[in-house]
């Protein structure tokens, strides 16, 4: 559980980034942060794992506080993948790369090996295992760097616009892999712009805007709220788009996903059907 409490945070530059910013996230929850550039919002899940201490407040990992543990140790529980993942990648070839902390956190060589090959071929990126991951494409670099996270199994993950760079099925894998997560009672917490990819995923929604939070619940709650979504300078996803003119016609305007909307559809057809 990350506890967070009336946390502020001002830069070097005396800009400040969070003003008096409260969540709790439980055990097992998908959560979406959105909003605009300048928001606040990697500042803010940057005090997850103690990259940044808040200034005024307290974030709690597990009911450590962060300010009295190190970024090595919150690591253990809490895993970063920035979203420039040139700032996390340094070594000579994807596999190194992927087992760079195994091997830094004393694991056996056979576990780091098994665990290697198993991130390599769950992210698409065994053919890359001796390549330098500097030769790979942006969205490559940011599933290598996805891969040597997950290969450490945090309880929690952080994942930074972890959609830039990917494609339609990469995407649609990322959801898959964020599900799967949960079903082992894992935390997964996205920094995004993404709106539809969000809305595809129905995750919780976290709002914010100038530093603090303006919205927090269900993401047909979130997602299908114009005013809502205004304030923080996020559009309404697509298929929400269509509905909310399609409630005139009595369907529910409350609808974000494809599946959703395909059921819904369907049977308003039967209806009238009959």
């Amino acid at each position: 559980m990350i506890e967070i409490l009336d946390i502020h945070y001002s830069y070097p530059s005396k800009i400040e980034a969070l003003r008096g910013v409260s969540l709790t996230i439980k055990d097992g929850e998908f959560v979406a942060i959105m909003g605009q550039n300048g928001a606040g919002k990697s500042t803010f899940v940057k005090h997850f794992n103690g990259l940044l201490k808040p200034s005024v407040g307290s974030v709690k990992v597990d009911g450590v506080e962060t300010t009295k543990s190190s970024v090595a140790a919150l690591a253990r529980s809490v895993g970063f993948v920035f979203q420039n993942p040139d700032h996390q990648l340094f070594s000579e070839t994807v596999e190194a790369e992927v087992g760079f902390a195994l091997k830094n956190f004393g694991f056996d060589a056979k576990i780091i090996e098994e665990r290697i090959t198993a991130m390599l071929e769950l992210l698409s990126l065994s053919q890359y295992r001796k390549t330098s991951p500097f030769l790979l494409s942006g969205g490559e670099r940011k599933r290598v760097a996805l891969a040597s996270v997950l290969a450490c199994d945090p309880k929690m993950l952080v994942l930074d616009e972890p959609t830039i760079g990917q494609d339609h099925e990469q995407k649609e894998k990322l959801q898959q892999f964020i599900l799967k997560l949960q079903e082992q009672g894992k935390t997964v917490v996205a920094v995004t712009h993404d709106v539809e990819f969000v809305a595809e995923c129905n995750p919780r929604v976290v709002l914010m805007r100038e530093g603090k939070i303006v919205a927090d619940g269900e993401g047909h709650q979130i997602l299908t709220d114009p005013a809502m979504l205004e304030a923080a300078s996020i559009v309404l996803p697509q298929i929400a788009q269509v509905f909310t003119k399609l409630s005139a016609a009595g369907l529910p305007k409350d609808i974000i996903d494809i599946s959703e909307a395909k059921s819904v559809l369907l049977k308003a057809l039967e209806k009238r059907k009959q």
